[in-house]
């Protein structure tokens, strides 16, 4: 049975490099739980490790979907099941790490199957979703208790919440209550959390957006859109949204670039956030004690 272990924090933390130094002295393979690194072709604005820096660590999680396939939490729930029982076959330890907490919360606490969705309900959420102010109103009536967690502009569980109401015929708060969540995790996981001052990880981001502009963040933003269109969700992600803002002529290059770091700078305080409000018992240092801690308490 392998061990396991997380590591969480906000974007541009270190926690991929950390990942990997760890992974290295305690003969781990690892799972990204990243919404962006798991598409191939999104390789820039994701800042997914490269293979020099994965050092010959296997990773899973990274360039497993193309950006048109479809996506959900089910499928890290169905890659983490994999990815445990590869590591057990081979006698390897599991390091699991991602700045989308919410990933590895559903795999810890469970998630329900959702319904199929066949085509005619494809349809009728399709059609519903070109007034989306009204599919919320007609949602948040059927069924408040679950839409009242959802904000009005929230494109995406808005859709969902319509894809279980017109593939189960039933409101998600019954759906739900029919089809409870069990746990994909049984074994412990020991979490671990990289704490960073607001101005270094400002820097970091800065940093790092430089990069991704020096290494063609635009051309490859327009080559997705090109392939892809803007349909895809990933094309909403941060970066993205803001690079096709640019193409569209509403930013200047400067802009751009100042905009990309304020929203993830914004994205970097949502992911601490919801580590905080949803994860407990997880030790949260800096990163260098956050590393002596974790080589400690793993004893390598």
């Amino acid at each position: 049975m392998p061990a396991q272990i997380a590591i969480i924090g906000p974007t541009a933390s270190g926690k991929s490099a950390l990942a990997v130094s760890v992974a290295k002295k305690w003969n781990a393979v690892i799972l990204s739980l990243d919404s962006l690194s798991i598409y191939k072709e999104i390789d820039i604005v994701s800042a997914k490790p490269t293979p020099d820096e994965r050092d010959a660590i296997e990773h899973f999680g990274v360039d497993e979907i193309y950006p048109n396939e479809q996506f959900d939490v089910t499928i890290f729930t169905s890659l983490y099941r994999r990815v445990y029982d590869l590591a057990q076959d081979a006698s390897k330890n599991l390091v699991i790490v991602g700045g989308t907490g919410f990933y590895l919360k559903a795999l810890m606490d469970g998630i329900s199957a959702l319904p199929a969705l066949t085509e005619a309900a494809q349809e009728e959420v399709a059609k519903a979703m070109r007034d989306m102010k009204s599919a919320y109103a007609m949602m948040y009536e059927k069924d408040p208790l679950y839409m009242q967690k959802i904000a009005p502009n929230d494109r995406y569980r808005i859709e969902k919440a319509l894809e279980i109401y017109y593939a189960s015929g039933k409101t998600p708060t019954s759906y739900f209550a029919c089809n409870p969540p069990v746990a994909t995790i049984k074994n412990r996981v020991t979490l671990y959390e990289i704490e960073t001052k607001k101005e270094i990880l400002r820097e970091r981001i800065t940093k790092r957006t430089a990069s991704m502009l020096r290494n063609g963040l635009i051309d490859e933003v327009a080559d997705l859109e090109k392939r892809y269109s803007r349909t895809p969700h990933c094309m909403r992600a941060v970066g993205i949204q803001e690079t096709l803002d640019f193409l569209d002529g509403i930013y200047t290059k400067r802009r751009l670039e100042e905009k990309i770091c304020t929203n993830t700078a914004r994205l970097a305080k949502r992911q601490t956030t919801f580590n905080r409000s949803q994860f407990s018992g997880q030790a949260t240092l800096e990163i260098e004690d956050l590393e002596k801690k974790i080589y400690k308490d793993l004893g390598v």
